[in-house]
């Protein structure tokens, strides 16, 4: 018990200094980054700046507040997730640059999203407050639903965004065909299909000034075919973890590469470990503080010891020379 004791503590100090490592550098990254668009005056870059920022924290928050455990693995692919799609993504336009640098982010989302789900009702399910016990299957269906309400609600806010904000977070598209019924001069419920198109021409209102645009290529879709393509991936996503999952809880703890994606709560040793570690920070944070004080207070004296050593030097040679003026007076 003693060397699993051991070992447990080593691993969990090489997590946090990997996670730390790794903070530190995306911190980095995005500071320098926050500081050239400031320059910039790309204020609404400097927003996404400071929300990545602060999302940083999210793990951590969950870690202490919740006391769950997050695998080091997950943790720094959630970092990296959020850097890759917000200062990546947003600010470095890698989502314009690289074609199917969304796509991966939303298969990758999916995994993600239904690995957090799985870890909530496997918790449950082995709490000791809750007297349940669903079967594995069902343990993946709502790992599997929970990604896919994760994945919807995100593109319900892309298309608010887009609707009312004016952003175009819903990715457009050039599309050579299309059917549909808006085209049929009957008005009846049969769609028209438009194959071949090579060009739009687009005529619209600007200043009082009509004005016309040619898109060669084909016709723009507006968002559709992205977001169908984003819960497309999103789904494969937490498909794919929902298996790895199910097979997970089959085997309980043999599962090496899923128990480095699922979250657990700490144990009582784990939860008494974290605390001793914060009050031996809160400890030496308060002893480098003194040692701080001392060190100013001792400044402070220096300079006094000096400043009165000058004074009396000064006051030494005015008593030197009064004498010799005294003399001068009597020749």
């Amino acid at each position: 018990m003693k060397a699993k004791e051991k070992q447990r503590k080593s691993e969990g100090s090489v997590h946090r200094y990997k996670r730390g490592i790794v903070h530190s550098i995306l911190i980095a990254l995005v500071l320098i980054v926050l500081v050239a668009r400031f320059f910039r005056g790309d204020y609404y870059s400097v927003f996404l700046c400071l929300l990545t920022l602060l999302l940083f924290n999210i793990p951590l928050i969950v870690d202490h507040a919740f006391k769950v455990s997050i695998p080091k693995t997950l943790e720094i692919i959630i970092l990296f997730f959020i850097f890759a799609a917000e200062i990546l993504g947003e600010i470095g336009s890698f989502y314009t640059y690289i074609s199917w640098w969304d796509t991966m982010l939303h298969t990758l989302n999916g995994f993600l999203m239904a690995a957090i789900g799985f870890a909530m009702i496997d918790v449950l399910n082995n709490h000791p407050k809750f007297h349940i016990s669903l079967s594995p299957v069902f343990v993946a269906v709502v790992a599997f639903c929970f990604s896919m309400t994760v994945g919807v609600v995100w593109e319900f806010f892309e298309f608010f965004m887009d609707s009312c904000m004016g952003t175009d977070m819903q990715k457009d598209r050039m599309v050579q065909a299309f059917a549909s019924v808006a085209l049929n001069p009957n008005g009846v419920n049969d769609p028209i299909t438009v194959k071949g198109i090579a060009e739009t021409v687009i005529v619209y209102e600007e200043n009082g000034q009509e004005l016309t645009r040619t898109l060669s290529g084909g016709y723009l879709d507006i968002g559709v075919i992205d977001t169908m393509k984003d819960l497309i991936v999103n789904c494969i996503g937490a498909v794919v973890f929902s298996i790895v999952g199910y097979f997970y809880i089959l085997g309980r703890n043999k599962g090496i590469f899923a128990s480095r994606f699922i979250p657990r709560m700490k144990t009582a040793e784990e939860i008494a470990e974290h605390e001793r570690l914060v009050e031996l920070w809160k400890e030496e944070h308060s002893l480098e503080k003194r040692r701080e004080e001392i060190a100013d207070l001792r400044q402070k004296r220096a300079e006094k010891r000096r400043s009165n050593t000058k004074e009396d030097r000064k006051e030494d040679q005015n008593n030197d020379e009064k004498p010799d003026k005294t003399e001068q007076k009597t020749k």
